[in-house]
């Protein structure tokens, strides 16, 4: 007899939900088949199995919450093998820490670190350990906020302040629940609950909206010309090209041009990190909720090749096919909301990211020129950005530049050709 047991699923993954089981007891299975789909804060994965043999026992079953290292199912005729690396992704994404607010917080206190009870506290970062102990904060002290009680730096700060006796609520805390009204008393309700990847969703654009100064900036961009070049290149090509994925590569030409955009502050350090390569995330609406794919290296890319990925990967979101390491490593975001609707809206930054770009539904307007009034198709664009690292008037001029650079497809030099 031998067990199969849950393999790690990511760095800072402690648990997922079980959604399918893909065997029975009583069937024969190999080395390397799936046996169980657990979704995960951002992903569905595919778990497979490490022995082969019959099925004797299943023992979860859809709806459990199940951790690394838990027995999953015992199969007979075979031994365990060694553990086999986790599945479908490199790495989990970690829950997004909030930056401390400039509030002229005291500096802590340095606390003694016992390093043997360091050992024992709970989860962290090798980083996040560096930083308690170069404050002086004894981390086996600190209570984490993250998934499973992670420790991030945020954490480590706010014990810090607390003990210098600042007194201050912990950033990115989740604040007090205030006590709901029975709606029951008004009329019939029903109680669900939140999916994992709604509570992840929830607990990001929180901490993104009570860390970022958000700024929207929004402009109309001339897209009639580039309806009529789109058409033939999708002819010519014979691969559709929509508006979306040459947006992502005029998007990845913006950073190029305007590098304070393809950055991420880091306030421990007072620096800003600046990122050499240019991979953009695209939203997805999906069942399940909105998930982020990244397309990486998109300058590297033609316009056909990333109008074929995006719909392929789009395709992966929407099938639960996506890896967590699909949805990591994003430089800037688009979401396009134009196929539902809408004059415009303020899309939420995607922390630690520092701008993202909205795309409302394009319409045909009067617009008057030198000859007079004629018909063209505006698209609204929204650009929210983070107010700390970019300035008002540059984002202006970035959105302005993506607007003439759509206004006129064939002034961008698409790399690689069509």
């Amino acid at each position: 007899m031998a067990d199969f047991k849950l393999p790690e699923l990511g760095e800072n993954i402690n648990a997922g939900d079980v959604v399918r089981v893909l065997v029975a007891e009583g069937d024969s299975i190999k080395k390397e088949q799936p046996v169980i789909e657990v979704e995960t804060d951002k992903a569905a994965i595919e778990v497979p199995s490490t022995v082969e043999g019959v099925v004797q026992r299943l023992n979860v079953k859809p709806g459990d919450t199940v951790k690394p290292g838990q027995v999953i199912l015992t199969v007979s005729g075979n031994e365990a093998p060694a553990p086999a690396p986790a599945p479908a992704a490199e790495a989990a994404p970690q829950p997004a820490p909030v930056p401390e607010t400039s509030n002229g917080a005291t500096s802590p206190v340095p606390i003694a670190v016992e390093p043997s009870k360091a050992q024992d506290s709970g989860p962290a970062a090798p980083s996040v350990r560096r930083f308690a102990r170069e404050i002086g904060v004894e981390i086996s002290a600190v209570a984490g906020t993250g998934l499973g009680g992670r420790i991030s730096i945020e954490d480590i700060k706010a014990h810090a302040r607390t003990a210098s006796g600042a007194g201050a609520v912990p950033v990115g805390a989740a604040p007090a629940a205030v006590p709901l009204p029975d709606f029951s008393k008004w009329g019939e309700i029903e109680r669900s609950a939140l999916s994992n990847i709604r509570k992840a969703t929830a607990r990001h654009m929180r901490n993104a909206w009570s860390t970022v100064p958000h700024v929207t900036q929004n402009d109309l961009c001339d897209v009639t010309e580039f309806e009529s070049w789109r058409k033939k290149a999708s002819k010519e090509t014979g691969v559709r090209i929509t508006i979306t994925p040459f947006l992502v590569q005029v998007c990845a030409a913006a950073l190029a041009k305007f590098p304070q955009f393809n950055a991420s502050l880091d306030e421990a350090s007072g620096e800003t990190i600046l990122k050499k390569y240019r991979n953009i995330g695209v939203a997805v609406d999906t069942e399940r909720g909105l998930l982020v794919p990244v397309i990486r290296h998109v300058d590297r890319k033609s316009l056909t090749s990333l109008a074929k990925e995006l719909a392929e990967t789009s395709a992966k979101a929407r099938e639960r096919k996506l890896s967590l390491d699909d949805m990591q490593g994003g430089c800037f975001t688009i979401t396009n909301l134009g196929g539902i609707g809408g004059t415009g809206f303020t899309p939420i930054v995607n922390w630690p990211e520092v701008a993202i770009l909205g795309v409302s539904r394009g319409r045909v307007e009067p617009v008057y020129g030198p000859g007079g009034f004629s018909p063209r198709t505006l698209l609204p664009l929204s650009l929210s950005y983070d107010h700390r690292a970019i300035d008002g008037a540059d984002a202006a001029r970035f959105l302005r530049w993506i607007c003439e650079t759509v206004e006129q497809p064939l002034n961008l030099s698409l790399e690689g050709g069509l």
